[in-house]
């Protein structure tokens, strides 16, 4: 059920239907029954993407030594991720190296997270496990590629797992320690972190808003309410924009963090 259809239902019903979990399993609209079904969100991630992609393509094809508005909003968006995440994290040597990753993790996840706020869109990209889970799977790959890269395998294990300094007799503990926090726990935490910040976003939105309809249409003393659910759900929609900001910087900040720990000498 998707939120136009929540409005909907709770509009003809006497009663108040609030959103459920089923509005991140939308029918299939193109391609029904095979590999390349397309649902609602599938359609959302795709519009977002291209739209990022063009913002960004616009704003970097004809740069001028004095930007203009649009080529300053791009440049400040790339410098943010420049200084304040792959360089202050990395290093300038290593963050150039892995700005490009950075970049486009950051502004992909953003341009995702954004479409919960859009009015026609109102679901987030990220809200459904498949996008968080192939942000945090790149995220995994990057840094044991990184580790791997500058240690070989045998020292990025060594690293990884036993920290320096460890009394022999604690080594296999420790290692078993580790490796459930460097290797399973930190994808994880990245992929569950977007997507239930996402879900729980999207589930409140359309809360207020279908509260909103509900009681404006309901005509008896409950119609006054509707002005109370509709500012909760205008100012809900500033904090899910902050949100979205937030949750880009967070996993983009991490995966930095972690690619930094994996290239260190040893920790």
């Amino acid at each position: 059920m998707t939120q136009a259809n929540t409005i909907a239902h709770a509009a003809d019903a006497p009663y108040f239907s609030p959103p459920s979990i089923s509005d991140f399993f939308p029918p299939e609209l193109l391609f029904a029954g095979t590999p390349f079904a397309m649902t609602r969100i599938t359609m959302v991630q795709l519009i977002a993407t291209a739209v990022m992609v063009l913002v960004i393509v616009l704003g970097t094809r004809r740069m001028t030594v004095v930007p203009g508005r649009f080529q300053s909003v791009v440049e400040l968006g790339f410098g943010f991720i420049r200084e304040q995440i792959a360089y202050q994290v990395l290093g300038e040597k290593d963050g150039k190296r892995f700005l490009p990753l950075l970049t486009a993790l950051f502004f992909t996840i953003l341009a995702l997270n954004l479409t919960g706020v859009i009015p026609g869109l109102n679901i987030p990209g990220t809200s459904v496990a498949g996008a968080p889970l192939v942000f945090a799977l790149v995220a995994y790959v990057a840094f044991i590629y990184a580790g791997i890269r500058r240690h070989g395998v045998g020292r990025f294990l060594k690293y990884s797992l036993v920290p320096g300094g460890v009394p022999v007799y604690l080594v296999p503990i420790i290692a078993i320690v580790e490796l459930i926090s460097v290797f399973i726990a930190r994808p994880v935490s990245l992929f569950l972190r977007l997507l239930l910040n996402m879900i729980v976003g999207h589930l409140m939105l359309v809360l207020f808003f279908s509260a909103t309809h509900f009681f404006f249409l309901s005509f008896n003393w409950l119609t006054p309410l509707a002005a109370g659910t509709l500012s909760l759900g205008l100012a809900f929609t500033l904090f899910e924009v902050f949100v979205a900001l937030l949750q880009a910087y967070v996993f983009t900040i991490l995966t930095a963090v972690y690619i930094q720990l994996a290239v260190a000498e040893e920790h």
